[in-house]
């Protein structure tokens, strides 16, 4: 069932807001936000996108030969004519898709994000209102399945690294 011009003007007040366990005093998990992206999953993605740059990376689990770590701070660093690979911290994604929405010097950024967080502020604001448009330059894949992450000082992935949510890729063209 299509939704109504009613009802698509209804959600365009709404406010996203964290869930009170995502912005707990915890605060994020150095272990869990340091994951690798599995292998496989990169060289194919690598091979589709021809990747120059890994800008969310650390030495155990950088991606390419060139990556920024977290001491680099990829986010202060251009991605200018570059083809951009990320899987930044899940912790704090924000700061990553404005970035991304930002560097319209980059030849490609392909980022791997949680396909279950439409609902928060950084989603409504920085992706929702660009995706898929074609007056716009980002597009969101969906992955199938859950995907399998490579836990830090790992050197394969383990038989329970697989998250409770799956995956989407998010590409600024």
């Amino acid at each position: 069932m299509a939704l109504g011009a009613a009802e698509l003007m209804a959600l365009s007040g709404f406010q996203a807001r964290n869930h009170p366990q995502q912005t707990g005093k915890r605060g994020p998990v150095p272990h869990v936000d340091d994951r690798g992206t599995d292998p496989r999953l990169f060289e194919k993605l690598h091979q589709r996108f021809n990747f120059t740059i890994d800008v969310a990376a650390s030495a155990e689990n950088a991606m390419l030969p060139r990556y920024y770590t977290v001491e680099q701070n990829g986010l202060a660093r251009s991605w200018a004519h570059e083809r951009v690979w990320a899987n930044p911290p899940y912790s704090d994604i924000a700061p990553w898709v404005r970035k991304g929405h930002e560097e319209t010097d980059a030849e490609i950024i392909v980022m791997l994000l949680p396909a279950n967080r439409t609902e928060q502020k950084w989603w409504q604001e920085w992706v929702e209102p660009f995706r898929d448009r074609v007056d716009r330059r980002l597009r969101v894949e969906f992955l199938a399945g859950r995907q399998r992450f490579v836990a830090p000082g790992a050197k394969e992935i383990g038989p329970n690294e697989r998250p409770p949510f799956g995956c989407c890729l998010l590409i600024w063209e």
